[in-house]
């Protein structure tokens, strides 16, 4: 059984509803992330998770118990804030133990909790000091700190890194993930940062406007996006999405792409990761409108295909733009109307206005459906 669930929730705030009939389930230790732009509802849900919002219908339920009239108080719950939410006028041994004073913990059991704490995230020289002298980093570890010592059923963290810069977001982010590690807790985590969510979740909820579009391992909601919406959300840069046409070719059902700037048209053959004929699914015909999904990195110069993939097709194309980025090289070109971006070795011979050979691993590609924009 779960050990977190959401079961139909709905939220509404007067007339309009917030949240749409969430169902996730999060395992015990695991880490939920729930991820999307911005009002789409994942800190709202993460409140009600937490009971500082009411829910209007559906379950909630942690280790088998039904919380949805519990107060915050008694959910065992501990969140961190974006803010940090830190007393100034106290030391940060102080903002640590806050909660076990409340709690009448003794102060030589709070002593040995506060110790163990601060030595799981590298603190215990800054236990003397007041919040004002600390970096943002240092804040925020503070703020883990004192989540960390209850010893909670359910870690909260609402977006805690986004006031970081980038470099110390980076560092952050393994500091968190090396805590889920050492500790086995059980989190939930809401970001807008797609790669945030891509690098610290066991699980990935991806939510648009109240509903849940996908719920996934990393690797799941990366390599076989549910619709257009995760396919073009998750990843950096994006997924290309083409126009294409169902076709034949030599007795083969093809792909049909078309070429710019060149005549005649690109003819590949359909992905294995296609669906359609199995039970429930869409058939392809020929003459259908589809979207061919495939990541940049899918996409490369001929000697750095992956050369054990069953399906590598070659396109000939003429390069925009080259983009260095240090351990890569990005080059756009344009296929079917579309800007695409293939990501190459970082020492590929690649230069703008030039016509290249495109390496397309198509075991890496899928296909939507573009009046349902469901994958197929």
């Amino acid at each position: 059984m779960a050990f977190l669930e959401m079961v139909g929730l709905r939220k509404r705030f007067g007339a309009v509803e917030i949240l749409k009939g969430i169902d996730i389930t999060l395992d015990k230790g695991g880490f939920l992330v729930l991820v999307g732009p911005s009002g789409c509802g994942k800190s709202t849900l993460l409140n009600t998770i937490a009971g500082l919002e009411t829910i209007t219908a559906g379950e909630i339920r942690i280790d088998g118990q039904v919380v949805n009239d519990l107060h915050p108080s008694k959910r065992d719950i501990a969140m961190v804030f974006q803010s940090y939410a830190l007393y100034p006028n106290m030391t940060v041994a102080e903002n640590i133990g806050f909660a076990l004073e409340m709690r009448g913990v003794s102060k030589a059991d709070r002593d040995k909790a506060i110790e163990g704490v601060a030595k799981t995230l590298q603190i215990g020289h800054l236990l003397d000091r007041k919040p004002s002298q600390l970096s943002g980093g240092q804040r925020q570890r503070v703020a883990m700190g004192r989540a960390l010592v209850r010893n909670p059923r359910v870690f909260l963290f609402d977006e805690p890194l986004s006031n970081l810069d980038a470099k110390l977001r980076v560092d952050m982010r393994t500091e968190i993930k090396r805590l889920h590690q050492t500790t086995g807790t059980t989190i939930v985590y809401v970001t807008h940062d797609q790669i945030e969510a891509m690098t610290l979740a066991t699980k990935i909820a991806v939510l648009k406007d109240g509903m849940v579009q996908q719920v996934g391992t990393p690797a799941e909601i990366y390599n076989r996006p549910a619709n257009l919406f995760v396919a073009d959300f998750m990843g950096s840069p994006a997924m290309n999405l083409v126009e294409a046409t169902v076709g034949s070719d030599a007795g083969r059902t093809v792909l049909s792409l078309a070429r710019d700037g060149a005549a005649g048209d690109i003819r590949l053959p359909v992905p294995a990761s296609v669906k359609a004929g199995a039970p429930g699914a869409p058939a392809l015909e020929l003459g259908a409108k589809v979207i061919l999904g495939i990541r940049p990195e899918a996409i490369t110069d001929r000697d750095g295909a992956d050369r054990g993939s069953s399906s590598v097709e070659i396109v000939e194309a003429q390069v925009d733009v080259v983009e260095p980025a240090g351990s890569d090289t990005f080059v756009v070109t344009r296929i079917a109307g579309k800007e695409v971006v293939a990501r190459m070795r970082a020492d590929a011979d690649v230069r703008p206005h030039t016509r290249i050979p495109f390496a397309f691993n198509l075991d890496k590609a899928v296909v939507f459906d573009p009046a349902t924009g469901l994958r197929l």
